[in-house]
């Protein structure tokens, strides 16, 4: 008799237990179902610039139908989709007035930001403009502030990330090398040069992977997309300095945000 009480207590018991843990996975999925926004964050790279058929409410933002965002968001229809990257944000930007569309509803989010804040379009200026020597000077310097500060405004970027879209995947998107070195190229800057900037690029991504791996994002590496694509390649998904359009300089064109971006972040989203 009491072995029969004990047995109906203890199937109870687990019966309970059983409940308990696929109510909690029940609700866990439901808010993971819940959670099927896309919010586009970032910088340039990420809004478009370079890749025309700016969206004309963006303004100076100079967001991009054809940027990969807009691209990924038309293929894959998320519940709703918030694109506010926008054309020189650096991390104090993207804080300061783009994380609003941000909730528990939000699923994904993209996200390239650092090469301004490490002093992006002052190296180009000076390597297209100066000698070889203040060209490999200016990197070193943008490289120090990657080592002593950059660190430190992405983690205040990435955790505000978390708060908001806790059930959000983030994927952190880097930055191409410009140049294929070796070879004849008309691009203006010597071998030199164009090395010291690949070998920045490489520099500011490797400070980002780590970062956004210990946050527990993705870092979606675009130079494998980007190699035989660079300036100097005959087949360039990057403009090279336009005299014209400075502003589109050394940035994606449509083909470098479709091919180039959108793929590297489709494989991760």
């Amino acid at each position: 008799m009491r072995r029969s009480r004990l047995t109906a207590y203890v199937t109870s018991l687990l019966l309970a237990a059983a409940v308990a843990l696929t109510g909690a996975a029940t609700a866990e999925a439901s808010q993971q179902a819940a959670a099927t926004g896309y919010v586009a964050l970032g910088d340039s790279y990420s809004s478009g610039v370079g890749a025309g058929s700016y969206i004309s409410s963006s303004g100076d933002c100079k967001r991009s139908t054809k940027a990969y965002p807009y691209l990924w968001a038309a293929a894959h229809s998320p519940s709703s989709f918030d694109f506010t990257a926008c054309s020189g944000a650096r991390t104090g930007d993207v804080l300061a007035n783009q994380l609003g569309p941000l909730n528990s509803s939000t699923g994904v989010v993209s996200i390239s930001v650092g090469g301004n804040d490490a002093g992006f379009a002052d190296v180009m200026t000076t390597c297209v403009l100066q000698s070889d020597s203040a060209c490999v000077a200016r990197v070193n310097q943008a490289k120090a502030y990657v080592d002593s500060t950059l660190p430190g405004k992405l983690d205040s970027v990435y955790s505000a990330i978390s708060a908001k879209a806790p059930a959000a995947q983030v994927v952190v998107l880097g930055y191409p090398r410009f140049y294929k070195l070796s070879g004849s190229c008309l691009a203006g800057l010597s071998e030199t040069e164009r090395a010291a900037i690949n070998g920045a690029a490489d520099y500011l991504d490797s400070a980002i992977a780590k970062r956004a791996a210990d946050h527990g994002f993705t870092f979606g590496d675009v130079r494998p997309t980007f190699t035989n694509h660079e300036i100097c390649s005959g087949s360039a998904w990057l403009h090279s300095v336009n005299w014209l359009n400075i502003g589109e300089s050394y940035h994606p064109t449509a083909a470098g945000q479709s091919g180039g971006y959108l793929p590297v972040f489709t494989a991760a989203a």
